[in-house]
């Protein structure tokens, strides 16, 4: 994979490139503050981005505006935002733009080489890469909670793990249950939410993280 990295911080952005690397990837560029990350993404358009939220100048949310400008100009530009923070507003943006390949973890949650890889190459080939600590902080809320409350608790736990990007297998091997059981569950928790039920994995969890999320 071609590869953008966009933090400031040297020692991580230094790891972040060898990382890569070492596990065969091309870095074609690196960028460390807000608008060299829009001009680099517009430039060389990488097969996926890691994108810091919070960059120079401001040390605001420059690089999440980035990449929501870069996808603007360029539909379904796969980015990957790695942070210490979960921006709302802009993160639901992001999400609700219904192009796919987008991704959203906390640095702190990012355990090893495999999983960061693993996370990159789903959101390079146009799915989504969610940290579970990111979809509790976009789901909360009174108004989510209401959208909820018609799903039982199984489709609960079947929602968070399709928000996280897991295939409908990969969810029924981490509940235990058959593909036809994890199809029933998908297919009556869109008829509760009002969504319709297709074959684009990544644009089901798309659509249901923008539904909760409207206002």
């Amino acid at each position: 994979m071609r590869i953008l990295v966009a933090e400031d911080l040297y020692l991580l952005r230094d790891g972040m490139v060898r990382l890569v690397e070492a596990y065969g990837h091309e870095v074609v560029a690196t960028a460390t503050t807000g608008p060299e990350t829009l001009d680099a993404l517009l430039e060389w358009r990488p097969d996926v981005s890691v994108v810091d939220v919070r960059m120079p100048p401001d040390q605001s949310d420059e690089g999440l505006r980035a990449a929501l400008a870069a996808r603007a100009e360029v539909p379904g530009l796969p980015v990957l935002i790695l942070s210490q923070h979960v921006e709302q507003l802009y993160a639901r943006e992001l999400l609700a733009d219904g192009a796919g390949g987008i991704g959203y973890f906390l640095k702190e949650s990012v355990f090893d080489g495999d999983q960061f890889i693993d996370a990159l190459e789903r959101v390079a080939g146009g799915g989504t890469a969610m940290d579970p600590a990111v979809i509790a902080k976009l789901l909360g809320g009174g108004s989510a909670t209401r959208r909820l409350a018609g799903l039982t608790e199984r489709e609960h736990a079947v929602l968070a793990l399709m928000a996280e990007g897991l295939s409908n297998q990969a969810i029924g091997r981490r509940l235990f249950l058959s593909d036809s059981a994890i199809s029933k569950y998908t297919t009556s928790m869109f008829g509760k939410l009002g969504i319709t039920d297709d074959e684009a994995g990544n644009r089901r969890v798309l659509a249901v993280l923008a539904y909760l999320n409207r206002p």
